[in-house]
């Protein structure tokens, strides 16, 4: 199996896509002659032409609004937003169109629109490029939502929300698009239901939900608690929306003990509704209340300090400690 960094599997899931579906097209700030400023779309304009890599205006809401009309009249947009700070001029079009096409029409009208955010923080970069939305998103009914954490997840990912009939938002981690890994590019049934979340660490003290950027973080907490004695069982989430309680709950059985990490602040997001509903259908097999541990609720900082605001492996570790307590 071949090794690419994250950035590169994206690139050939979407030139796949191109390749295999020629209703299939791309647009964004710079994505084409540029290759994005992350470089993940190079290439691709020189090879399928302007008309199926557009550079567009630098309006997000024309981006979403244009994407729609393509997906209405046949066609499946894959619609770039540079920088997750960014997408909230086209968020109106998003939650009160986008999401709502479909069930406004009863069913008659798809808009198969997938838009590509690159979320998170860890870049020291400057206001608006280091955000994390996803519970913004996740909390309009209509939008899938998912986010992977390596290569072989972005690779088929990249092509699954293409090819879905629902509107898909990809949140991709920008810190961790030059992680690399194998990808098995030939086996179709390698490419795992996107909507359902891995195991990736097994585990029977305890369990991490983490997903995108900070899967890493959570695995390797798990390998530092390990050396206390401690047998830590890490899921990727990999889906926002939906979210698969099936198997958070099954961990949670086995465990007794929930930890949920994200980037997001702790205050109003994801994490708060996964307690939750653990809370309700797994009640009795908790040991200890779930923790969470995320961002802290106020705006993005400014580069020098925001390895204080990330959450980080002792924050992780600290949230286990305390679990571990009861």
């Amino acid at each position: 199996m071949p090794t690419m960094t994250i950035a590169k599997a994206i690139n050939a899931g979407l030139r796949a896509a191109l390749e295999q579906d020629e209703s299939v097209l791309l647009m964004g700030e710079d994505i084409g002659t540029l290759g994005g400023v992350y470089r993940v779309t190079e290439g691709l304009k020189s090879d399928f032409g302007p008309e199926r890599v557009v550079d567009s205006p630098l309006a997000e809401s024309g981006i979403i609004g244009t994407s729609i009309g393509l997906s209405l009249r046949g066609y499946r947009p894959v619609a770039e937003i540079q920088f997750d700070g960014f997408v909230f001029p086209g968020f109106n079009q998003i939650t009160t169109q986008l999401a709502k096409m479909h069930a406004r029409s009863n069913g008659q009208l798809t808009v198969p629109v997938t838009i590509r955010i690159p979320y998170g923080g860890g870049i020291g970069s400057v206001e608006h490029h280091s955000e994390s939305p996803e519970a913004l998103f996740a909390h309009t009914a209509g939008l899938r939502i998912v986010t992977p954490s390596n290569a072989h997840d972005a690779y088929w990912m990249t092509q699954q929300a293409i090819a879905c009939e629902d509107p898909v938002i990809v949140f991709e981690p920008k810190r961790r698009y030059w992680l690399k890994g194998e990808v098995d590019t030939e086996d179709p049934g390698a490419s795992a239901d996107p909507f359902r979340a891995h195991v990736v660490r097994e585990g029977t003290d305890a369990t991490v939900v983490a997903w995108g950027p900070l899967v890493p973080v959570a695995l390797a907490a798990a390998e530092a608690s390990a050396e206390h004695g401690h047998s830590v069982e890490v899921i990727d989430l990999r889906s926002i929306s939906p979210i698969d309680f099936d198997a958070i709950v099954s961990s949670v059985t086995k465990t007794g003990r929930l930890i949920v990490a994200h980037e997001a602040p702790t205050f109003g997001g994801m994490g708060g509704e996964i307690a939750s509903r653990v809370a309700e259908l797994a009640f009795l097999s908790l040991e200890a209340p779930v923790i969470r541990v995320g961002g802290f609720h106020m705006p993005y900082p400014v580069a020098k300090v925001e390895e204080h605001y990330l959450p980080d492996i002792d924050r992780i570790l600290e949230a286990l400690d305390r679990a571990f307590a009861y």
